[in-house]
């Protein structure tokens, strides 16, 4: 382009980058439902009306791929007999799963499934859980005991099913936020059931992203306990008080232990992690409510990448620990 025409269009250009500048600044949120749960999108830039359809059609296709009570998806079918190859996430999933299993001494299980319905959290409600049962199920529970072959699952004992739901939240979180730098808005905010990444800036500074402080019962009040500043990095929160079987007056967690086969009980509430993507987050989250706090931190040392936040119970009252790294 010639430097007589920029000197022309110069004044006429200039309007342009203001008037570019206030539509940049411009916020838009997008709000659904997903996996049983919401999702929520906050994004910089021109309201983009067609975003949402697409939007809900990756989620739609994880779940179909990912969903352990649709009888019609990949997994579904996959856990109830079923030669049909993982597909492309699905693989992506399992990789990041078998890693995170290692790095946590198997905390963290995509096996676990059977624990899981056993205890009364997956397909049937219990009443009662004996340890016979237990130690039975236990046998055909542990990552070691599955791989991938030319993207099919091979299973040391047939009657091992694959769980992905301590990560499936994650991933499509970083698959949405992935979409939505594509669609050109580098400057957003996913949040899908609690897990959130969270890209560029609001209008210049840092997302802001709060902590649930606990809850006596799962219909608490939702409040939040610590608020900070995020940008591209991606967090994930598991807990124990919002999803619980309660007998006799004991409460046992959703998160079961997949070496000993028992709900965690203890009196850790939450955790929060920090990572560079959310299924990465989502995973050890779970895991760090299975291993406690100093086992965790000693992780989180180790890895610089992440970063952790606990909420415990103890002498009557809410207390908190987290990483030196943690914002």
């Amino acid at each position: 382009m010639k430097t007589y025409f920029l000197r022309k269009i110069a004044p006429f250009f200039v309007l342009i980058l203001l008037l570019n500048s206030c539509v940049e600044e411009k916020i838009t949120n997008i709000q659904g439902s997903a996996f049983g749960s919401y999702y929520s999108i906050t994004y910089m830039g021109a309201e983009n009306p067609q975003l949402q359809e697409s939007i809900d059609s990756i989620l739609a296709d994880i779940s179909d791929q990912f969903s352990l009570f649709d009888t019609t998806s990949t997994l579904y079918r996959i856990n109830d007999g079923d030669s049909l190859p993982f597909t492309e996430d699905m693989v992506k999933v399992f990789y990041l799963s078998q890693k995170i299993s290692t790095l946590t001494k198997g905390t963290y299980d995509i096996t676990v499934a059977p624990l899981v319905n056993l205890w009364g959290f997956g397909k049937e409600k219990r009443e009662n859980v004996e340890q016979w049962e237990i130690d039975s199920v236990l046998k055909f529970v542990g990552y070691l005991k599955i791989s991938l072959k030319n993207n099919f699952i091979v299973k040391s004992d047939p009657r091992i099913e694959i769980n992905f739901n301590a990560i499936t939240d994650g991933y499509a979180a970083d698959k949405i936020a992935q979409f939505m730098v594509s669609q050109g808005y580098p400057n957003c905010i996913v949040d899908i059931g609690g897990e959130i990444v969270a890209l560029g800036t609001k209008g210049g500074k840092q997302w802001q992203v709060g902590i649930q402080t606990p809850t006596n019962d799962a219909d608490g009040v939702i409040d939040s306990q610590y608020a900070f500043p995020m940008k591209n990095r991606a967090v994930s929160t598991s807990g124990n008080y919002r999803k619980y079987l309660e007998k006799d007056g004991q409460r046992f967690s959703h998160i079961i232990n997949p070496i000993t086969g028992h709900p965690e009980h203890s009196t850790l509430l939450s955790v929060s992690v920090i990572a560079k993507d959310c299924a990465t987050a989502d995973a050890y989250s779970t895991a760090f409510m299975v291993l406690g706090i100093e086992k965790s931190l000693e992780i989180v040392k180790r890895d610089p990448s992440l970063a952790a936040y606990f909420i415990y119970y103890k002498n009557g009252k809410f207390e908190v620990k987290k990483s030196p790294n943690f914002p």
